[in-house]
């Protein structure tokens, strides 16, 4: 056989393969970039300490008995929500690495999860400062080890729930400022639930609103976790919401996905 009857084909690895090397090059690239993962988990630490020192005299006349197990969800939440690859991915975009990637042979919708996976194990990750803080302060989880456990995996699951939006946004734009931007998606969800008082000390029209937002069942299901128990009625809404929120966000993301794909 001669030179020119040679013929190199480059062969489909699989799905998992792909996956795997996709965040397994996500992650590797996390330790690069500590300003992206530094702040993410000094303002919630922060936040934390800073409501918790000046709140919690006030907190038991809203009927409140123990501010700092209250405020521990709040401060995963912000720890935890809008923390991705986007920036990242619009940095390979930019480059031209992305179009690479889309004339190989790699499986289109493990270009996307592999990043997610990586936020998944980051946002645990960020977690575990805010868990290991909160018990220095003097939080116990009468759930014992088994509720910490599923307190982070919650939280993981809430932080990839979320990571669908910026992941949209990046692959629609391709846009930097665009992807730092979608952090303000995240405001309301915050502010306008119980973050600092229980539904029952809220009224009018915020009230009403907080009974819609996700975040407030969110909330509910990892706080039953530190202080109330095993309430699996209370769980099972928490899951339901962040299912809601994970449709929501990979629809968009995948469509996105599928509409960079097209232009190529």
């Amino acid at each position: 056989m001669t030179t020119a009857q040679i013929r190199v084909d480059a062969k489909p690895a699989g799905f998992f393969r792909d996956l795997i090397t996709v965040a397994g090059r996500a992650v590797r690239a996390i330790p690069k970039e500590p300003e992206s993962v530094i702040p993410a988990l000094v303002i919630p630490l922060f936040f934390f300490v800073v409501n918790v020192g000046s709140l919690s005299n006030v907190s038991q006349f809203v009927g409140v008995d123990n501010f700092k197990a209250f405020q521990l969800p709040v401060a995963i939440v912000f720890a935890v929500t809008g923390i991705s690859r986007a920036s990242a991915l619009v940095t390979d975009i930019q480059s031209g690495y992305f179009d690479r990637l889309l004339i190989s042979p790699v499986k289109r919708t493990a270009l996307l999860l592999g990043l997610m996976v990586a936020d998944l194990a980051l946002v645990i990750v960020l977690s575990i400062p805010v868990v290991l803080l909160g018990a220095a302060l003097g939080v116990h989880f009468v759930t014992g080890f088994a509720g910490i456990v599923t307190f982070l995996l919650i939280s993981g699951l809430w932080g990839l729930a979320f990571t669908g939006f910026p992941y949209a946004i990046a692959l629609k734009t391709g846009s930097p400022g665009a992807v730092n931007s979608s952090f303000l998606l995240f405001f309301p969800f915050t502010f306008l639930t119980t973050s600092f008082l229980p539904l029952e000390a809220l009224s009018g029209w915020l009230k009403t609103v907080a009974m819609y937002n996700p975040v407030t069942y969110l909330l509910d299901g990892l706080r039953s976790l530190i202080y109330v128990g095993w309430e699996w009625d209370t769980l099972v809404k928490t899951l339901l919401a962040i299912g809601i929120i994970l449709t929501l966000s990979f629809t968009l993301a995948f469509l996105a996905l599928k509409g960079r794909v097209s232009r190529k």
